[in-house]
């Protein structure tokens, strides 16, 4: 029987993020298996809780949205612990890339009997991140800015939140010009964005790079390109679904390493946390974390 140890982020989603993990510890310990809870103070706190725990042989599960995802996920990459999602937060992207359950009855299923799955993950290195490693995507531009406004939200939760804030950043967005180095051939581009995918999804189920998959050693690079504001915000509409990637203002790359500078300091977002600005190297890590999925 597994023993696990989840590293819960307590506000995770604007509320307790104990709440998700409630019954499916219920559920574990009726199975029979062990499970320790700890409460992170904070993101590097939550690494240390997650490495520590993983050299006990735990499973290590990360309690929370995607910023405890992509923080618990990444503090494991490139060792041998085994990597759980309890998804309890705003977004939740991470999770639906990788198809987990939402039903708690489900989800246990998986944690207790599933198989690891190795997935890539994405090495982020810059001033701030000194190499860390992501699970979903990094972003920099006005989606970046629309993300610490949902973040900074006191009032609006979930998609709403994310609706909100990219409406904010739009209106008062000025086209940035890009540097963007992709395996050493470098592409100058002006527009919006650029998003840097492991997973497809980001922004509370925004399917941002479709042809991303987190199991095949590339990144996707994203390019939303200069356009009148009013196309934009048809843009983010057809995020849903991911039929933007067939306007000519949308241009998809893919590479290993990808290094991103711009004409004026820009913010960057990894897995929904906003606190670093360019420039910033990305590296893929293939099959670099075990994951139950």
């Amino acid at each position: 029987m597994r023993q696990f140890t989840a590293v819960v982020n307590p506000t995770a989603g604007g509320s307790s993020g104990t709440a998700g993990l409630l019954p499916l510890a219920r559920l574990l310990r009726e199975a029979g298996a062990r499970l320790d809870t700890v409460y992170s103070r904070s993101l590097e706190h939550a690494r240390e809780l997650a490495q520590e725990a993983g050299a006990q042989g735990h499973v290590v599960l990360a309690v929370g949205g995607d910023g405890m995802a992509g923080c618990v996920g990444g503090a494991l990459s490139g060792t041998d612990t085994v990597f759980g999602l309890v998804p309890a937060g705003r977004g939740n992207d991470f999770a639906r890339a990788l198809g987990l359950p939402t039903d708690a009855e489900r989800l246990v299923e998986n944690l207790l009997h599933g198989e690891p799955r190795a997935v890539d993950t994405i090495e982020v290195e810059s001033a701030v991140h000194k190499r860390t490693c992501v699970l979903g995507s990094v972003y920099a531009g006005v989606d970046a800015v629309a993300n610490r406004h949902a973040n900074e939200s006191r009032v609006l939760r979930g998609a709403a939140s994310y609706y909100a804030g990219g409406l904010r950043a739009v209106l008062a967005w000025k086209p940035a010009t890009y540097r963007v180095t992709i395996d050493g051939v470098r592409h100058d581009r002006t527009g919006y964005t650029v998003v840097v995918a492991n997973s497809g999804f980001y922004g509370f189920g925004r399917n941002i790079a479709p042809g991303a998959r987190i199991d095949d050693g590339l990144l996707d690079v994203v390019v939303i390109k200069k356009a009148p504001k009013r196309l934009f915000f048809a843009m983010m509409n057809e995020l849903k679904t991911g039929v933007h990637v067939n306007r000519p203002e949308v241009e998809i790359l893919r590479g290993k390493e990808i290094h991103i500078e711009a004409d004026r300091p820009l913010p960057y977002g990894a897995d929904g946390e906003v606190d670093a600005t360019l420039p910033v190297t990305l590296r893929v890590r293939p099959a670099a974390l075990n994951v139950l999925a």
